[in-house]
């Protein structure tokens, strides 16, 4: 039986770039949410809820994309120029994140300084995975098989918009996560806090689902030709489930239910960006066939991922099931 490799891959590295999305969202939310915090006290309980799990939530952007270097080349070779601003920007803040999360248990002084370092760096990396994401949607210019854009072609009004709808929803993740971990007044104000950026973040969902069909024909015709325009009718169903259930899990103030349904709606995004892409990794012209990596690549390649990926979930796991629970405000990372 011939297996599609090239498809294979495409799943590994959606699998990986999704639960990056997923766990490094609430975790770069939580920062996105620190300037709200009532106090150092408070600042140090959601510092805590992430302490145990931020830096391993990481380690999925190095595989995913670690594996499009290895298995898509000419896809990385494109993207890089295409995206270098906002893929430097990222990485320039969450490397600044990190130094802040660390150095603020180190200062009296300069704690504020780390404080705004640790809101900055966060906000700065999901507006620059946000537009990332949207320059890729609304398309990459590509000539002879390499890219043929502008600078500047990853700033537009689309880039701004779905820049903002991650970090919106980031927060909406960040706020849900302590929600679950925490209690009393912290508790009581993300609570408060939820809603209004639930609401923001599904008109942000409602703009860029209206906006990407239009951007490429390949799109159009995706969601609104049959059978595919199936999807059309169901992810809006979806989604307005995975809202429902937001809003009267945070209306019967449950611990899980907001944080729950804000990873559906966040998982029924990225489904509806690959209904868009697929074939293809950089659309409109790229499918994962002209972009992979020579077959004997691949299955080399391969063989080290199958080992790979099940110790990195399961490290994973074991370490989100050890610091289950509350945080407890008279324990921490420092």
């Amino acid at each position: 039986m011939n297996i599609d490799l090239a498809l294979v891959w495409l799943v590994i590295i959606s699998f990986s770039v999704l639960v990056y999305v997923l766990l490094d969202g609430f975790d770069l939310g939580v920062g996105i949410l620190f300037p709200l915090a009532a106090g150092n006290s408070d600042k140090d309980v959601m510092m805590n809820s992430i302490a145990p799990v931020w830096d391993g939530n990481e380690t999925w952007l190095v595989m995913g994309g670690g594996g499009l270097f290895a298995v898509f080349p000419l896809a990385y070779a494109t993207l890089l120029p295409a995206l270098y601003m906002p893929l430097i920007l990222m990485l320039l803040a969450l490397v600044f994140r990190g130094v802040a999360f660390e150095y603020r248990w180190r200062t009296e002084r300069f704690k504020k300084v780390w404080d705004i370092s640790f809101f900055g760096g966060s906000l700065v990396a999901a507006l620059m995975q946000g537009i990332a994401v949207g320059a890729l949607v609304q398309g990459i210019e590509i000539e002879n098989r390499a890219y043929a854009g502008g600078w500047w072609d990853w700033l537009t009004p689309f880039t701004m918009l779905t820049g903002l709808a991650v970090a919106a929803g980031y927060a909406l993740l960040g706020a849900t996560w302590l929600i679950m971990k925490t209690d009393g007044d912290l508790q009581a104000s993300m609570r408060q806090y939820a809603r209004p950026l639930a609401i923001v973040t599904l008109i942000f969902v409602g703009l860029v689902s209206v906006i990407t069909p239009f951007l490429e024909p390949i799109y159009f015709s995706r969601w609104f030709a049959f059978p595919s325009a199936i999807f059309s009718v169901a992810m809006p169903l979806l989604l307005a489930l995975a809202a429902f259930k937001l809003f009267t899990g945070l209306k019967s103030k449950s611990n899980y239910a907001p944080f729950i349904a804000s990873l559906v709606i966040f998982l029924l995004g990225f489904v509806g960006i690959g209904i868009s892409f697929f074939p293809y990794i950089i659309p409109p012209s790229l499918s994962i066939w002209d972009a992979a990596a020579p077959h004997s690549s691949l299955v080399f390649t391969l063989y080290g991922t199958v080992i790979l990926i099940p110790i990195i979930l399961i490290y994973t796991a074991y370490a989100y099931w050890v610091f289950r629970g509350k945080v407890d405000p008279a324990e921490g990372y420092h």
